[in-house]
C-alpha cells in the first residue's frame, strides 16, 4: 500500500511539472509571436526600423479627406478643438498647407491627434496625415504637465514640434520632412539638466548619427565632452513616429557602447 501511495505520488508530481513545462513552452511561442520584428528597407537604404507597425489610425473617429478650413477636420467641435495650427509650404509645391493638433476639451488625459492638410489648387484642403503619436501626452498620469511650453511650425518645407520643459522632462525637439509622398522623422534634439551635468543629444535619422555633449557642472570651468556615434539608418514615418521613445531607445543603444 505505501509503494502505490508513493507510485501514485510520483505520477501527480511528474504530470504536474509536464503541464508547467507545457504552459511555459506555449508562453514563450506567444511571446516569440509577439516580438516578431518586420523590417523594411527602400530604395535610398534606409531601414524602416527594428519594429513595423500599422498606420496608427484615429480609433474613434474617421476624419474627412477634405475640406475648406482646418476646423472641417475637427469633427464634433463640441467634443475637441484646434489646440496648436501651423501654416507653410510643408511639400514645397508654393501652396500653403496647415498642421494641427486636435485635443479632447474636457479629458486631458486623453491623447492627442496631429492632422497634415495639404492645400489643393482650388484653395481647398486635403487630409494627407494623421497621427496619435508625434505629439506626446500633455500630462502625466498623476495629472501633471509634461512640458511647460509646446510649440509647432513650418519653416523650409519642415515641420517642427518643440518642446519645453523644466526638470526631468527637459527639451524635446523634433523634425519631418517630406520625401515624396511620405512624411518622415529626419532630425531630433533634447536637452536634459540633472544633478552635477548637463547633456544634449543631436539625433539626425537621415544620416544615422547621434551626438552626445555632456556638460560636467560641478567644476568651474564646466567642460563638455562630446562623442559621435553611428546607428542604423531608420526610416520613421510621421503617422507611427513616437520622438520621445525614439531617443530613448537610440540612447540606450550609445549607453551599452
Amino acid at each position: 500500500m505505501k509503494n502505490t501511495n508513493i507510485c501514485i505520488l510520483f505520477l501527480m508530481i511528474s504530470f504536474g511539472f509536464a503541464l508547467q513545462s507545457c504552459k511555459k513552452e506555449t508562453e514563450i511561442i506567444n511571446a516569440n509571436k509577439s516580438n516578431t520584428a518586420i523590417t523594411k528597407a527602400d530604395s535610398t537604404g534606409i531601414d524602416s526600423g527594428e519594429e513595423y507597425e500599422e498606420p496608427d489610425e484615429d480609433p474613434a473617429y474617421d476624419f474627412p479627406k477634405t475640406g475648406k478650413q482646418a476646423s472641417d477636420f475637427l469633427i464634433e467641435p463640441d467634443v475637441f478643438e484646434i489646440q496648436y495650427e501651423a501654416e507653410g509650404d510643408l511639400n514645397n509645391d508654393g501652396l500653403d498647407d496647415i498642421v494641427f493638433v486636435r485635443k479632447d476639451k474636457k479629458s486631458k488625459m486623453d491623447s492627442r491627434s496631429v492632422l497634415v492638410l495639404l492645400q489643393n489648387k482650388d484653395k481647398s484642403y486635403r487630409l494627407d496625415k494623421v497621427s496619435n503619436i508625434a505629439m506626446p501626452d500633455e500630462y502625466t498620469e498623476s495629472g501633471y504637465k509634461i512640458y511647460e511650453t509646446e510649440t509647432i511650425s513650418i519653416e523650409k518645407g519642415e515641420l517642427d514640434i518643440n518642446l519645453y520643459g523644466i526638470g526631468p522632462s527637459g527639451n524635446l525637439f523634433s523634425t519631418f520632412k517630406y520625401f515624396g509622398n511620405q512624411l518622415l522623422l529626419t532630425h531630433i534634439e533634447t536637452y536634459n539638466m540633472g544633478a552635477g551635468s548637463h547633456q544634449s543629444l543631436n539625433y539626425d535619422l537621415v544620416k544615422g548619427e547621434l551626438t552626445q555633449e555632456i556638460i560636467n557642472t560641478m567644476k568651474e570651468e564646466m567642460p563638455s565632452e562630446e562623442k559621435t556615434f553611428h546607428l542604423k539608418k531608420e526610416k520613421h514615418e510621421f503617422e507611427n513616429s513616437a520622438p520621445d521613445q525614439i531617443i530613448q531607445d537610440a540612447y540606450k543603444v550609445i549607453d551599452r557602447r
